[in-house]
């Protein structure tokens, strides 16, 4: 277990941000996770982990030890006469993941392609894009409970997914996770229920999981910045979930709202949610810079890193961009990354 002392964080955040960790542990077998716990419980010292680092805000130096999971390992666990149940470690590339499961016929994660991350941090955000959510083909997981000191495995439901969301975020310091396992359906049908999925193979009479795979690459492609080119963690904002009510007295107001009714809502508990990047275009935010940070100029859900900003620059213009959204709209903006000030 390699360990770095006053090691810079630059290159393991996808922002950039040049923030100290005092301890960097380097675990690379999964032998090394309760090790790692135990180096941090015995010192009495703060401890957090680290994936791909694609999803966070560094605004401060982190003291105590950092965890940099760099497992790698993927498989096929076992298979039945409906699926292929998929392994893969926990520091395994995430976009890296769904490529190979594709190119060994196992189909299902497409519409995932190109998140950045690893696969560790997958379920802890519960990722999701273009119609489809972790969670809907998540298996189990395995991780180390930090509390009883006991390896676990964890169902869907143990995990308590939810839009963007999971236990992971509520009990932050309890598991970290090992291993994530994949049930893949053996009957592949095709996800189109983002409508610019469906709008690009709408004449298309055979479709199959490469194409969207490729298709889910380009549109990200155009709308996302390479955090290689660009610091940035992707969409900054959860996309806003109102009442029917509040839907519809926006929709009057603003007659061009982009806004998609919530799956499963009943006509008594409908609800709406509306596009953040959107409201904050409205805004007049899309392009905007302030110094070294600013707004990604082909969509506005981006907060991005020029090169020499700081986390505390980029979370003033968050506040900003959320006090701005809610005097003009009177909806709230929550922060999807994890935040570290």
């Amino acid at each position: 277990m390699k360990i770095d002392l006053n090691a810079t964080l630059r290159s393991h955040n996808t922002f950039g941000f040049d923030v100290l960790a005092e301890h960097l542990v380097h675990v690379t077998d999964r032998q090394e996770i309760p090790l790692f716990v135990e180096e941090a419980f015995k010192n009495k010292a703060n401890w957090t982990i680290l994936g791909g680092g694609s999803n966070l805000v560094l605004a401060k130096n982190l003291s105590g030890y950092v965890g940099l999971i760099a497992t790698k390992g993927r498989r096929l666990l076992k298979e039945t006469e409906s699926h292929f149940y998929v392994e893969a470690m926990a520091g395994e590339v995430w976009h890296d993941f769904v490529a190979w499961t594709l190119e060994q016929g196992y189909l299902g994660l497409e519409n995932l392609a190109l998140i950045p991350g690893t696969v560790g941090a997958a379920p802890v955000q519960n990722i999701g894009a273009y119609g489809l959510e972790l969670a809907e083909v998540f298996d189990s997981l395995e991780a180390f409970d930090t509390q009883t000191k006991q390896w676990v495995n964890l169902s869907k439901a143990d995990c308590s997914f939810a839009y963007r969301d999971s236990i992971f975020k509520h009990q932050p310091h309890r598991y970290i996770v090992s291993s994530v396992c994949f049930a893949l359906p053996k009957k592949w049908q095709a996800n189109l229920s983002y409508a610019e999925l469906a709008k690009a193979f709408a004449d298309e009479k055979e479709i199959n999981a490469q194409a969207i795979f490729k298709k889910v690459c380009e549109i990200r492609s155009a709308k996302l910045p390479d955090p290689n080119v660009i610091g940035n963690a992707g969409s900054f904002f959860h996309n806003p979930i109102v009442s029917n009510d509040q839907y519809l007295l926006l929709k009057q107001q603003l007659p061009h709202l982009v806004a998609y009714e919530v799956p499963f809502s009943s006509d008594q508990n409908k609800a709406w949610k509306l596009a953040a990047g959107w409201l904050i275009d409205q805004c007049g935010f899309k392009g905007y810079r302030q110094g070294a940070v600013g707004v990604y100029d082909k969509q506005a859900l981006v907060l991005v890193n020029h090169g020499g900003g700081t986390g505390a620059e980029l979370l003033q213009l968050a506040k900003e961009i959320q006090q701005k959204v809610y005097e003009r709209f009177r909806v709230n903006l929550t922060i999807e990354p994890v935040i570290f000030q």
